[in-house]
């Protein structure tokens, strides 16, 4: 299977990461503001509804619609001061305490990792933005083309949200990460509709679906968590968007498609993975006495990694992609060996459970 960023890969013991450290090259890539997408485009003389579930999930799409600047209470607090996470939710406020960091650092911590965060989700929102824009010429149904032109609506709002937490609540939005910006691009660039689709929607839209639930579940900040219950619900339809096309898709594909369509898959879930935060940990780790490396090597050493780690990918990107066909045994032990599939999906709940009884990756053990 074919490896994405080959020229930025090393190995941490077994852990394959990729890590950008030229500023230069960083910078350079998040210049690229002007992308090469050559698109065909579709018209269709059909009006009519031809996929039903499609038709029936704009309908649900009009109807739950929500305003960020009038649905969210924007007087509620939020502050570097006061766990915005719980204290388990941040990788850093973490290491911060095994180091012996007093209780004012980690929490300032976990605010900087968590607007980080926040940060490339809005990044990749517009990402979303500009792919379903791309769909809404080049899918060939007009139920398809209704959907992703509701789904710019929905994305537009999640960026109003996003950025109006950051620069109203948390003061600062992080740039882009460079691993996340070669595979934002990457899908842009997409040559069809179908690997639009496949790499936007159920893997990028259903990735961010595991990471807005761990959030929420991870937060007591009423304003928070009154916006990530919102955004989270949108992207579920836009999951859901995507399997209900890539359904169609994989139904008529021949086995050398559903091969190229897998190995697709894995390459940019795989690349997602292997970057382990560590763009966010050099932008970061210095600004609190923690060395990149020596983080992700802890953290992908452990025994249970990959309970931890596959947390956003089981959520829904593993069960719709075992749904579709499109993870198989020529690709399952790749999945797993990366962290990113396990047996069962623990909850949040056992995890803390396990860490409070030191089998967590920072327990007592």
């Amino acid at each position: 299977m074919k490896k994405l960023m080959t020229d930025h890969r090393h190995k941490f013991g077994d852990f394959e990461v990729i890590e950008f450290v030229d500023e230069g090259e960083i910078k350079r890539l998040r210049d690229q503001i002007n992308v090469d997408a050559p698109l065909d485009l579709h018209w269709t003389w059909e009006y009519g509804q031809e996929v039903e579930e499609l038709r029936n999930l704009y309908e649900k799409g009009k109807v739950n619609q929500w305003n960020a600047e009038s649905d969210l209470d924007w007087e509620a607090p939020v502050s570097k001061d006061e766990w915005v996470l719980a204290p388990d939710a941040s990788m850093i406020a973490q290491m911060v305490k095994l180091m012996g960091g007093d209780e004012a650092t980690q929490k300032a911590a976990a605010f900087d990792e968590l607007n980080y965060t926040l940060s490339q989700l809005l990044h990749g929102e517009q990402a979303a933005l500009e792919l379903c824009g791309q769909l809404t010429n080049a899918c060939t149904k007009m139920d398809e083309k209704l959907y992703a032109a509701s789904q710019v609506t929905d994305e537009a709002r999640h960026i109003e949200a996003l950025a109006k937490f950051m620069q109203r609540k948390m003061g600062t939005i992080y740039p882009i990460g460079a691993t996340l910006k070669v595979l934002l691009d990457e899908l842009l660039q997409a040559p069809d509709a179908e690997t639009k689709t496949l790499g936007m929607q159920c893997l990028f839209e259903g990735t961010a679906v595991g990471i807005f639930e761990m959030l929420r579940d991870s937060s007591d900040n009423a304003l928070f968590v009154d916006m990530i219950r919102r955004v989270e619900q949108d992207e579920a339809r836009h999951a859901a968007f995507g399997v209900l096309c890539m359904r169609r898709v994989v139904r008529d594909a021949e086995p050398e498609q559903m091969e190229k369509m897998e190995d697709f898959a894995f390459s940019i879930m795989e690349a997602l993975n292997a970057n382990q935060q560590l763009d966010m940990l050099h932008v970061l780790g210095p600004k609190y006495g923690l060395d990149p490396h020596n983080v992700v090597r802890i953290a992908t050493a452990l025994p249970n990694f990959a309970d931890f780690n596959s947390l956003m990918f089981m959520h829904t990107v593993i069960p719709n992609l075992k749904a579709l066909g499109l993870i198989t045994e020529r690709t399952e032990e790749g999945w797993r060996s990366a962290g990113m599939m396990t047996d069962r999906r623990k909850t949040l709940a056992e995890l803390r459970a396990e860490a409070a009884q030191g089998m967590g990756p920072f327990g007592a053990n």
